[in-house]
């Protein structure tokens, strides 16, 4: 065994040893990495391996990395390995896999680890454009001419101290230097480990060489690496630490933070079995807040998810995120709602109103903060998010052209950046709960959604569900509720009230099984399920041709699927039975009578949603504009009571084609030259 000494940079055993290690254990890995190399330069060295060879090294390689790590890249450049003609060999070697001894959060990587190796993992959230790096410095003596070179070290480069001739006035020859690309990201501190409102803690990361390019924001990796500082502007005390990537994995695995024991997979099961399983799960959704066992049942599914499928032969792929919107009136506890679900999800954020713009929910392009005067690219909250959920309240309180951006997000789980000549697509897979509030401060159940809240109809089309909350005045339903306020106010530990409002299962044990069920179970649709959503689907379809009007989208089957594979999930089963699709119609016919039932006719129309209006009212409108050019091409304009009388003959009664032709000219179609006359605006 190699004794270590405080000379260890100059030992040329340590190289030997490295020599011998690499020769028995990574031959054949060394000699594919010769056989491809510069395609690929780095060989990855497992720590574990390492300290089984050799623990002194091991240790080293930890406590004072610079020396250890060089010495591995000369030891493996000076093996016996096949090369390419004309190929200089100057690999990399990036270890990996540091125990849990060495493995730190963002927030605890501090002053101790200063030049020492270790290993943080979290969400990317910046990177930054690719720079050249000086890695060989070149310099020319003023006086005799020489040009020494002198290796970058720790990212900084110092010039030779005195020059052969004993001069030290020397300059720096730019065109000579050796260079590497550089990039720099910043990583947060993941999601799933946040508690109690903390703020997610931040560290710079800069990769080198084959390092750079590899990540967008919103990506989680684990990065190896050696910590940095930077020294102060001026004489300020206070350094800037970074890591020195000296490797980076991506970790796909959701939720890997969450500490399931097999105790805990145990107590799941049990759970998953009751008969009441259902029951439970609603109950245990925010029960400090009455009522609301509907939206309870769609938030569970909503946490649950649908089943994650691979993209389409032809590249398209299908969403397993369920989307859940909230309206209706203030006061009736939707933030509390979404704050609660924030809180239980394994994996969330909560963004409010106002407060969110268009690029802090997606992503954005903006100037270097570190005025190197380059580009970075910043993952927003549904990108950070991506994975789980995303609590959005006030959601039409937020800026008409930055809500947009969450189209493409609720779609295909993507969002495009396209700013400052980057091009990019981060991964933002978000389920998304969403409250607003109607545009005259109550809610009118007399008046169509998209009339009453100002949130676009291609917005609203992308939920799965919406539910309106009306504040209804009903005495009993009043007194059950101010009953369980009073019993909120009252309840301290160990009390009556207190037992009457504790949910069945505890909030940490429903974090897990809904990330244990999310991570290992991924039902499939039997046959019978299949045919009773299809049918369900087909009779809608056949009831809505008849009424003239369409009750029902294929997305809607779409989002059926994905509610009955969430109810599938909720039991831990992997088939998705006839009770799962009957759960999902139960919850969509629920949602279908209280949103989509045009008032007039009492007919089923998803153009309520999808184009902001009723079919039987888009016929209508069409109708009047017909008459007013019918009547447009015998006269230069029409009088208002002529198109009113036309009306009437066709059954439009008077009030109706008034308050049509109204909108039509508050919508900018029509226009009135003069009092009691209205003219088609032609483009």
């Amino acid at each position: 065994m190699l004794v270590l000494g405080e000379d260890m940079a100059e030992s040329h055993d340590l190289v030997a040893s490295f020599e011998e290690f690499f020769d028995s254990h990574y031959k054949k890995e060394a000699e594919r990495l010769a056989g491809t190399y510069p395609k690929k330069k780095s060989l990855e060295v497992s720590y574990a391996e390492l300290a089984k060879y050799d623990p002194d090294i091991a240790d080293e390689l930890v406590a004072n990395p610079d020396p250890v790590i060089e010495s591995s890249r000369k030891a493996l450049s000076a093996m016996n390995l096949t090369l390419a003609p004309g190929v200089k060999f100057e690999p990399y070697v990036r270890f990996f896999g540091l125990p849990d001894s060495y493995r730190h959060l963002v927030k605890d990587v501090g002053a101790e680890h200063i030049n020492r190796l270790i290993s943080v993992d979290g969400i990317v959230t910046k990177a930054t454009e690719v720079r050249p790096k000086v890695r060989i410095a070149v310099f020319e003596c003023t006086h005799c001419g020489a040009t020494p070179s002198v290796a970058a070290t720790k990212n900084l480069i110092e010039p030779p101290a005195v020059c052969e001739c004993g001069r030290r006035s020397f300059k720096f020859l730019e065109s000579k230097c050796k260079f590497i690309d550089l990039q720099r990201i910043e990583i947060q501190e993941s999601l799933e480990r946040l508690k109690g409102g903390a703020t997610a803690q931040h560290i710079e990361v800069w990769l080198e060489d084959d390092l750079t390019n590899e990540v967008v924001p919103g990506q989680k990796v684990e990065i190896t690496g050696i910590m940095r500082i930077r020294p102060p502007k001026g004489r300020e005390a206070v350094y800037v630490k970074f890591l020195e990537g000296v490797n980076m994995k991506k970790i796909e695995r959701e939720f890997e933070e969450l500490d399931i024991t097999d105790a805990d997979v145990t107590k799941i099961k049990a759970l998953s079995v009751q008969p009441d399983i259902y029951d439970k799960l609603i109950q245990s959704m925010a029960p400090s807040i009455y009522g609301y066992n509907e939206i309870k049942e769609a938030i569970v599914l909503q946490l649950f998810g649908g089943t994650p499928r691979k993209p389409l032969p032809d590249g398209t792929a299908i969403r397993n995120d369920i989307h859940v919107l909230l309206i209706g009136d203030p006061g009736s506890a939707k933030t509390q709602l979404l704050l609660y679900v924030a809180g239980l999800a394994p994996k969330s954020v909560y963004v409010s109103g106002k407060s969110v713009s268009g690029a802090g929910l997606t992503a954005s392009a903006e100037k270097d903060e570190m005025g190197d005067g380059g580009w970075t690219l910043k993952a927003g909250a549904l990108v950070l998010a991506s994975g789980g959920m995303a609590a959005v309240d006030e959601f039409d309180k937020i800026d008409k052209d930055e809500r947009s951006a969450m189209h493409e997000v609720m779609e295909s789980g993507t969002v495009s950046v396209a700013k400052a000549g980057i091009v990019a697509r981060f991964k933002a897979k978000t389920a998304i709960l969403a409250a607003a509030n109607p545009k005259l401060g109550r809610f009118d159940p007399y008046k169509l959604p998209a009339e009453q809240f100002d949130i676009p109809p291609t917005l609203l089309s992308r939920f799965d569900l919406i539910f309106p909350i009306k504040d209804v005045l009903d005495e009993v339903k009043d007194r059950k509720l101010a009953e369980h306020i009073i019993i909120k106010h009252r309840a301290h530990k160990g009390s009556e009230e207190i037992k009457r409002i504790e949910p069945p299962i505890d909030p940490e044990l429903m974090k897990k099984y809904i990330a244990y069920a999310r991570t290992h179970v991924y039902p499939q649709l039997s046959d019978e399920a299949s045919e009773h959503i299809k049918n369900y689907y087909v009779e809608l379809r056949k009831s809505g041709k008849e009424a003239g009007a369409i009750p029902i989208t294929p997305r809607q089957i779409e989002g059926l699927i994905r509610l009955a594979e969430a109810s599938a999930k909720a039991r831990l089963s992997t088939t998705v039975d006839l009770m799962d699709a009957d759960r999902s119609i139960a919850l969509m016919t629920y949602v279908q009578k209280e949103i989509f039932t045009d008032r007039e006719t009492g007919k089923l129309d998803m153009d309520i949603v999808n184009i902001g209006q009723t079919k039987a009212r888009t016929d209508r409108v069409r109708t009047l504009l017909d008459i007013v050019r019918s009547l447009e091409s015998k006269y230069d304009m029409v009088d208002i009571d002529r198109v009113l009388s036309e009306a009437v003959k066709i059954n439009i009664d008077e009030t109706t084609a008034r308050k049509l032709l109204d909108d039509l000219r508050t919508k900018g179609e029509l226009f009135q030259p003069k009092p009691g006359m209205i003219k088609t605006v032609r483009e």
